[in-house]
Order: structure tokens, then C-alpha cells, then sequence
């Protein structure tokens, strides 16, 4: 069965990116389709809606929302996008993501394009989408069997974890290099920790940026995108596979916010303008500060961000920023707060804007062993978020947990 895409757009074809996004949903055998709408379905969705906004292709976008959310067009999952430059399109992009998930149970995911969008940019998302229609099932069990393990090739760490009768028996991580190299290093310690050699491993599954070399290194049963496995490894960890969630995932190169419900995605959103937005930013003023990147943390939770603020989206002028304040004599504590508020505040202001948050709200990943992280995504959305035990290895865990359904 080939998954329908419905997408609701604006822009695409005049910017040249069309052909990407059709490019991406057919490599992982999806088809994008657009709801018919007539003239006057268009006039009255407007009306519905109590908005009217001046682009046509805007209205039509609004219109084949319209046409979903009453069930006049079949489709399996929703892609919404609009170019970046346009005010009036982001609007609409975000209120008509939310008409979806308010009037359907479409899996939604929304983004904002440049003209020089790759088809490869947005697999992952693809990808995804295509999972939640076609392995909810998968995607929906709570349980691991057997012995499995999960294997993780990110960008800043490769991790492992073995699991046996839905418990963590194995854990090993180390610093991302050689994809193969780095991921035999950890299996192997892992394995050694759990006290099982490799044949007695009934499944495997990979994911993160290296998913495509270790799947096929390790002949593993499972090769996952990390939107779907890394919820699903959050909220088996935070103990929330049942009822709602949001998931806070700052990565080395990108961020990820996902909102599941009963342990499934339904939207999410990945990506950020640019590194001063992830941990990375966090590495640089570590480096700049010349400590530990394992005692930033300590030193932020100790400062006040008010007193060294960072508000640059860019990393590069983050930098400045932060060779201002020091040049001006804030302390360490003060600076490195500013860094974790500077993160927290971009990822707000750029992932959280994409999806509702909800509640309880489970902050995983590497970064989320960063107290100071903790603490400022915990001040920017009013509340502290979970902080489950094993957070850093939420991609390996649900890799182990999902491959144990394809044994």
C-alpha cells in the first residue's frame, strides 16, 4: 500500500522545490497528493476559518485543510509548507496544523522551506510520517522480549543498549567518529557489561545519522528514522507510554519536538536555523570558558542568566556575545546560565512554535544531563520537564524496544 501524503503548501512550485519534496516522499515509497477543492469549497472554508488571507495559494491551502478535516479526501498523513520569508504563511502554516490535529488523527508535520531545499533535507520527516501510518502498531507496543539490542550513530555520540524481557542489561557510549568503528566499540562494551556474546542477540535496531551503514553492516531487522524510535525510547524510559506527552530533544547538530499520544507520534518538528539552537553552542562556550563540557552545567545552575544575556540565534554572534560579557566581567556561573537560557529560549521560539505542547513535558538526549539546560528550558516554559534515568540513550533504547517487535 503506498502512503498518501496530502499536502497543503504555498510557494513550492514558484521557489523550485516541488520536485524535492515529491523526490523525498517517493524514496520511502509515499505518494503526495493534493485534496480537490472547488471554487466555491474554497469560499466557504474561508468563511469557516475567519481568515482570509491575501495569497490565493493560501486559500487553497486553507481550503483542502478544510477538505480533510470533513473527510471529502482520504489521505494517510499531512505535510504543511510555506517559505520561510513570508509572515502571513507561517501564520497560516501553524493555525491550519493546528485545525488538523484538532478535526483529524492525521499524523501533521510542518516546515518551513528555502529555495534551496534537497530532497535529503527532509527524509527524515518523510520517513517518519510513513512510519506512524504504516507501523502504528509497532510503534504502540510497550514491552521488549527476547534479547535485543539498539545501536545509535548520532552526530556528537554513538550508543548501544542491550535489553532483555523489557530491562536494560547493557549501556556503552562514545564519541561519534568512524560509524562502524564507534558502533563496534560500543556493542562490544555493552555486550561485555550484559555478560552475552553477539549470537545470542535475537534483533538488532539502528538509527541516528550513521542508521543506513550500521543496518547494513550489522544485518539488523530494524532501520528507523530517530523521530519515531527516539519517542518511543523517551517515553518507555520517562514511564509515560500511556496518554499525552511532549518530547524536548536538543541534539549536537538539531533539536526535535514531538508530541505522542499513547506512546505515537502525531507531530513534530526537527531542525533549527542554526547551531547556536543546539549543544553545539553549548560545546563552543564550554571550549570559550575553557571547562569541561560536563561542568557547564554546574556553573550555570549556580549563575544568573539575567546578568549575561544571549539572544543571537546565530552561533557566530552568540559567540560574540560571549566574549562580550566576559570581556565586561561577568563571572563564569553568569555566562554559562546565559548559554543554557540562550538555547532554551531558541528552542521555544522555533521547535515549540510548531506543535501544542503537551503535558508532561520529557526533556531527553545527551543535553539533558546538563543541570543548567534543565533548569532553563524548566524557567522558559514554566514548568521543569522529566528527566528520565538513561536519558542520553533514548535513540538505542528504542531501538531496542522496536526491533524486538520485528523478531
Amino acid at each position: 500500500m503506498t502512503i498518501r501524503i496530502a499536502q497543503l503548501s504555498c510557494g513550492t512550485e514558484y521557489s523550485g522545490v516541488q520536485y524535492e519534496i515529491e523526490s523525498a516522499a517517493r524514496s520511502v515509497g509515499a505518494k503526495i497528493v493534493y485534496p480537490d477543492v472547488s471554487y466555491d469549497q474554497v469560499k466557504s472554508a474561508l468563511e469557516r476559518f475567519g481568515f482570509t488571507p491575501k495569497s490565493p495559494q493560501l486559500q487553497l491551502m486553507i481550503a483542502r485543510a478544510v477538505s480533510l478535516a470533513d473527510g471529502l479526501y482520504e489521505a494517510d498523513a499531512v505535510f504543511i509548507t510555506t517559505c520561510f520569508r513570508c509572515a502571513e504563511a507561517a501564520l497560516v502554516r501553524n493555525e491550519l496544523r493546528r485545525f488538523i490535529q484538532e478535526n483529524t488523527r492525521l499524523p501533521v508535520v510542518t516546515y518551513s522551506f528555502t529555495e534551496r531545499l534537497k530532497a535529503s533535507q527532509l527524509l527524515t520527516r518523510m520517513e517518519a510520517l510513513v512510519t506512524i501510518v504504516s507501523r502504528k502498531e509497532l510503534l504502540a507496543r510497550e514491552r521488549q522480549t527476547g534479547i535485543t539490542a539498539g545501536l545509535d550513530s548520532g552526530s556528537s555520540t554513538t550508543k548501544c543498549v542491550i535489553m532483555e524481557n523489557n530491562k536494560i542489561i547493557g549501556k556503552a557510549w562514545t564519541a561519534s567518529g568512524d560509524v562502524v568503528q564507534c558502533a563496534t566499540e560500543v556493542l562490544e562494551e555493552a555486550m561485555k557489561m550484559a555478560g552475552i556474546e553477539f549470537k545470542q542477540i535475537e534483533a538488532m535496531g539502528t538509527t541516528g545519522y550513521g542508521r543506513f551503514t550500521l543496518g547494513t553492516h550489522f544485518k539488523a531487522k530494524l532501520v528507523q528514522e530517530e523521530l519515531t524510535v527516539n519517542s518511543k525510547g523517551a517515553v518507555w524510559l520517562a514511564d509515560r507510554q500511556r496518554g499525552e506527552a511532549t518530547i524536548i530533544d536538543i541534539g549536537g547538530m538539531d533539536n526535535k519536538a514531538i508530541t505522542v499520544r499513547d506512546g505515537v507520534p502525531d507531530n513534530f518538528t526537527m531542525g533549527g536555523i542554526c547551531a547556536g539552537a543546539s549543544g553545539r553552542f553549548l560545546e563552543m562556550t564550554a571550549r570559550r570558558l575553557k571547562v569541561p563540557i560536563g561542568e557547564l552545567g554546574s556553573y550555570a545552575v549556580k549563575g544568573n542568566w539575567v546578568n549575561a544575556k544571549m539572544n543571537s540565534y546565530c552561533s557566530v554572534f552568540g559567540i560574540q556575545d560571549l566574549v562580550t560579557t566576559l570581556g565586561a566581567g561577568k563571572s563564569f556561573e553568569d555566562v554559562a546560565a546565559a548559554a543554557c537560557h540562550s538555547v532554551a529560549e531558541q528552542v521555544y521560539e522555533q521547535q515549540l512554535q510548531e506543535v501544542d505542547v503537551r503535558h508532561p513535558i520529557i526533556q531527553v538526549g545527551g543535553t539533558s544531563l546538563n543541570k543548567g539546560l534543565v533548569k532553563a528550558i524548566g524557567e522558559v516554559l514554566g514548568e521543569p520537564p522529566i528527566v528520565p534515568p538513561d536519558s542520553q540513550y533514548i535513540g538505542a533504547v528504542g531501538g531496542a524496544l522496536l526491533s524486538s517487535g520485528v523478531l
